[in-house]
């Protein structure tokens, strides 16, 4: 297959209002014609969310999930324009769906790549930059390197980047990209919370043989 250009994803860019990424996954997976890919973007329905991106989301709900056995608990809040849509069946599926996820994603502590801060970025280059595979190799080579890793790492911590448990054929940012073409409406998972039994408890650990040897002793 030919190499996708950037001018060829700008052009679909400008034609769908879709997203850089979106654009060039889609021209990879229409061998690079624009025609079919605005229909894959369309099928998607990136092409419409995207063109909404830009609309307040005040509306929505705050879903939750217990995961079987009580050990495992999330609260996330998604919001969408209208009450309307907040209160319909398409989008209810889609919090009950986000919360499942959180749930099944215990390293996952943003909501997106953008929400991460510089100081935790600063800290995975520096342990990335410290391995002992890039010893002795030339600074640009290891910049490249690190790089790539540290691109991996970030999405590996973002909600929207994780692919979707249900359908591992799309993430979970393609999943509410698709929900909100449907709906017609902007679509965004605003922030969540994972709750994990004891977590955080210092459990005292005890020498049972010990203490009954005491025991023994004493009496």
């Amino acid at each position: 297959m030919a190499e996708i250009s950037a001018k060829l994803v700008k052009d679909l860019r400008d034609k769908t209002g879709a997203g850089m990424m979106d654009c060039k996954k889609a021209l990879k997976e229409t061998s690079g014609d624009i025609p079919k890919a605005i229909e894959w973007l369309r099928q998607k329905g990136i092409a419409s969310a995207e063109k909404k991106a830009g609309r307040t989301a005040a509306e929505g709900m705050v879903g939750s999930y217990i995961h079987t056995g009580g050990r495992v608990g999330v609260l996330v809040e998604v919001n969408c324009e209208t009450d309307f849509v907040a209160r319909g069946d398409l989008f209810q599926e889609l919090v009950r769906n986000v919360a499942m996820q959180i749930a099944a994603c215990p390293n996952v502590e943003y909501v997106s790549v953008d929400e991460i801060p510089e100081a935790v970025v600063e800290r995975e280059k520096s342990i990335e930059m410290g391995r002992d595979d890039l010893a002795g190799k030339k600074e640009e080579m290891k910049a490249k390197i690190v790089e790539g890793r540290i691109g991996k790492r970030l999405k590996e911590l973002a909600l929207l980047d994780q692919p979707f448990i249900r359908d591992n054929s799309l993430t979970l940012g393609e999943l509410v990209k698709q929900t909100s073409g449907k709906t017609g409406e902007n679509i965004r998972v605003r922030r969540f919370t994972r709750y994990t039994l004891g977590e955080g408890i210092e459990v005292e650990e005890s020498d049972f043989a010990a203490e009954v040897a005491a025991m023994g002793k004493a009496a």
